[in-house]
């Protein structure tokens, strides 16, 4: 794998990155992360479909300090991929990881599905969030305000306090402004159809997409649609949803840093994370180097 990164990507970040006369601890975390990623590569059903060769020097920029500041995680795929379920898992991995070596402000969530607009009238009017769904289209990017979360994720970058919003999704269609309380922290992750549209993709250092198989999905997506109580809406909720990730969500691959599977086992996620988490714990927590 590579380990450069363009030249256009030092040009626009040179501010934040902070450059070291001994590159030897960036070649051992590079050779250690090449490691890691290898091993889990070409291991059978593997979390990964594809990982760009440019990944691991970014990370390993992080975890060695060359840049300081926060990093920003975006996480895409269709409806039912697995996405949130995978972002939670980091969540949850990372989480642990910062209560045992008493790490503050470890890593902040927020929920692309937060930004949709409010539109409870018309759920009102319609009577109901069903008959709602079948003259609203939810499947598009302009369905949300993507502008807002880009402006949240950039503040926060930037080392302020951020108010998110919450959408109720249980079938209202209102969304509360300035209610969750979001603060500055290591890691920044992000999770949604849309997370890696035009309109907010490029608050992202980290860009991953969540692919799985039309099956695998479909069965995830009922599932869903009968707690949600779709009813017969469901069958047109999930063509519409199927239609529009061919021109809003499948084209948005392309621009992600790593390609992960929506049906590898949830412990093999958490199992690889752990594993870049014991090279930064060896790093910055034993190291005398660091001290």
């Amino acid at each position: 794998m590579q380990n450069t990164i363009t030249k256009s990507y030092n040009e626009i970040n040179r501010n934040i990155f902070k450059y070291s006369d001994d590159t030897a601890l960036l070649d051992y975390i590079e050779l250690k992360l090449n490691k890691i990623f290898s091993d889990e590569i070409n291991s059978p059903n593997s979390i990964f479909v594809k990982v760009k060769h440019s990944v691991i020097h970014k990370i390993a920029l992080f975890i060695s300090n060359n840049i300081t500041r926060s990093c920003a995680v975006g996480i895409a795929g269709e409806t039912a991929s697995g996405k949130s379920t995978i972002a939670l898992d980091i969540i949850s991995t990372i989480q642990a990881f910062a209560k045992e070596y008493s790490v503050n402000n470890a890593i902040t969530r927020i929920n692309t599905d937060d930004y949709y607009y409010d539109r409870s009238d018309m759920v009102k009017k319609a009577g109901s969030f069903a008959e709602f769904a079948k003259h609203y289209d939810l499947d598009v990017p302009e369905a949300l305000e993507l502008e807002l979360m880009k402006k949240h994720i950039k503040s926060l970058l930037f080392g302020n306090t951020v108010y998110l919003p919450e959408y109720d999704m249980s079938g209202t269609a209102i969304r509360h402004d300035n209610v969750k309380l979001a603060v500055p922290s290591k890691i920044i992750i992000s999770e949604g159809l849309f997370t890696l549209t035009d309109k907010v993709v490029d608050a992202f250092d980290f860009k991953i997409y969540v692919d799985v198989s039309v099956q695998t999905q479909k069965e995830r997506f009922y599932k869903r649609a009968a707690e949600r109580d779709l009813g017969d809406s469901a069958d047109e909720v999930y063509e519409n949803a199927s239609n529009k990730a061919k021109t809003h969500i499948h084209p948005t691959a392309v621009k992600a840093d790593i390609i992960l599977s929506g049906e590898a086992d949830r412990e093999a996620y958490r199992q690889f994370i752990n594993k870049i988490l014991c090279l930064v714990k060896e790093i910055h927590f034993k190291s005398p180097a660091l001290a």
